[in-house]
Parts: structure tokens; sequence; C-alpha cells
């Protein structure tokens, strides 16, 4: 992104559209009250102008909204290292591309390093991301006040500072926007150990992403003693994935009850889990299965769901509390 800022370009600039100049009565009482002479003005106007035309375009409210949005979402992804031989590209890796024997070519204790430095780079990556935003969103309030005051002098008299904002804003937002995808990992070391003969490949590391894992609360409802739970990724990957689902009861108060929690590893997006208590909280989370090259996952989902109040406790009922969590899938209902 080049929003070719310096100069501006503003004795060139044309004003023939309806927003290039101020309301009427403005420039009206502008004048009667003589606080500019006439080129003063249309200079003033000019660079009113263009300052209004980058708020609106390069750093307008709903490009910051979009870009706080996304880094929510990258808050909440998960991170790995992918392993490429030099003349793939991020993404092109298959088992036919990248056999397994490149992980048994690899130091596994200098590989462990690497997932190390791997996790480091991307909480520094996240932070600085944090802060060019914050950056954006000041530099965009302090340009808005000097929209808003009423008396153009000190603008006239700044306008070397504001040329220079508008510059140092584009470039955080270029610095944000190449910072916003992960990029190659660093290596100082070499990953593959001495193996005699045998020809060391040429291999790169790069981080990758993988969008969050999320309930979908619509679809995950609560019964009197089950739960049907549901979740999505956003954008699903080529190879079907592996899950993590865990569950407790809240608030337990006998031994017994502590017994309601547990960890069940999953291979689609919904499963059941039956034989809860009824009229009792659960939490739930999921995200996906550890995997060998997981770096770094910050965040993972929750979900708490209420079942509905049983029948009157009695004999039988008693006897059926007790009984643990059944778990099915729900082609099994």
């Amino acid at each position: 992104m080049n929003f070719q800022v310096t100069g501006l370009g503003l004795d060139k600039m044309k004003l023939d559209s309806p927003q290039s100049f101020l309301d009427q009565e403005e420039v009206e009482e502008a004048e009667d009250g003589q606080l500019l002479e006439p080129e003063a003005w249309r200079t003033y106007v000019e660079r009113r102008n263009a300052l209004q035309e980058f708020l609106t375009s390069d750093l307008s409210p709903h490009l910051l909204k979009r870009h706080h949005a996304r880094m929510e979402l990258l808050k909440k992804c998960s991170y790995y290292i992918e392993i490429l031989p030099k003349h793939l590209a991020l993404g092109d890796q298959n088992p036919l591309v990248l056999p397994t024997t490149m992980f048994q070519l690899i130091d596994p204790w200098k590989f462990q390093r690497m997932k190390k430095v791997g996790a480091a780079q991307t909480k520094i990556q996240l932070l600085l991301l944090g802060d060019l935003l914050e950056q954006l969103d000041h530099g965009r309030s302090e340009l808005d006040a000097l929209l808003e005051s009423p008396d153009p002098r000190p603008f006239l008299a700044g306008w070397g500072h504001v040329e220079q904002r508008l510059a140092d804003l584009s470039a955080v937002m270029d610095s944000f926007l190449a910072m916003m995808v992960p990029g190659r990992l660093h290596v100082k070391h070499r990953l593959v150990s001495d193996i005699g003969a045998t020809k060391i490949p040429h291999i790169r590391l790069m981080l990758s992403t993988k969008m969050p894992v999320m309930f979908d609360r619509k679809e995950s409802v609560a019964h009197q003693d089950w739960v049907s739970l549901r979740w999505f990724v956003t954008i699903q990957q080529a190879v079907p994935e592996q899950f993590e689902l865990r569950y407790k009861l809240l608030d337990p108060r006998t031994q017994q009850e502590c017994m309601q929690c547990g960890i069940i590893p999953v291979a689609t997006c919904a499963f059941d889990i039956r034989n809860l208590l009824p009229n009792r909280a659960y939490k739930f989370t999921v995200k996906r299965a550890e995997s060998y090259t997981l770096v770094y996952e910050p965040w993972r989902d929750s979900l708490t769901l209420h079942t509905r109040p049983g029948p009157p406790e009695g004999p039988a009922s008693c006897w059926l509390g007790k009984l643990g969590p059944s778990l099915t899938a729900p082609s099994e209902r």
C-alpha cells in the first residue's frame, strides 16, 4: 500500500467536486470576520479538503473497525511451523511433495527450540500489531481535532506538521498490513544434524495461521440430562482435523459430582454428551488436537450451558444421578 502523501500536490489538486468546498455559510462567515485573506482562505480550503480525503479513504472509521476485527481474530488463531522445501510456497505442501522423512531428518531437540522461537516471534508480532493499530487510532483522533478547530490560522501555521503526520500514518498503515501475515522464521542454526554421506535437503521454516475453532451457539443446546454440541472453523482445512472437547460440571456439591468432567478426542464438528445432571451448569471448551508443529495457541472457545430441570427426585432418579456421563456422536442418537 502506498498512500503517496508526501507533498500532496496541493497546488495541482482539482476542487470541482461538491465536497471540495466548505459550506457556503461557513465561507461567508469566515470572510465577514476577515480571519484570512482570500488567497490564504483558498489555501486553507484546499489543505482541509486534502486532510478530509485522507481521513475518509485511507484512515476511515470503517477501515479501522475492520482492522480491529482482524486483530481480534488473529489473537484467537493457532500458529504452526510449516517445514517447506525452498522451491515450494506456503500452502503447497502435500504428502507427495513433503514426505514424512523430512521430520525424521530434523533434530528433535533443535526443532523444539525452534518452536519456542516461533512462539516468541508470534507473541512479539501480535504485540507490535496492537501497538501499530493504537497509533492509527490516536493519529486519526489527532487529525479529527484539527478539522473541528473553528480557527483556520493554527491549521495553516502547523501544516508542515500535518503533512509529516500524514506521511507517518501512511508508513504505520503499510507496516501494519505487512505484519498481518505471519512470515518466515529466522533460523540461526541448522535443524538437520550431520547425516554423513546423505545429502542434506534445503528447507525453510514458515509460520502459518489456522482460524480459531468456535462453538455454534445457535446449534449447541442443553436438554434435561444431555447436551448436543456443534462447532466450526471459519476456513475449513483440506485435510480433516482432530479436535479436543473438554467439559466439567460447575460448582460440584459432592465428591461424586466432581467426576462430572472429561477430555474427549473428536474427529467431527459435532458431539453429544449424555447422562449429565439436570438443572446444572456445565462448561465446555473445544480446540484442535495437539500437533507436533503447534507453536502458539493463546485462545480456546468456551461455552456454558444449563441443563433443564428434571422431574421431582425419587429413589429411581437418585440412582440414575449416580451414573457418569456417556459420550455419543450425533449419529448414534
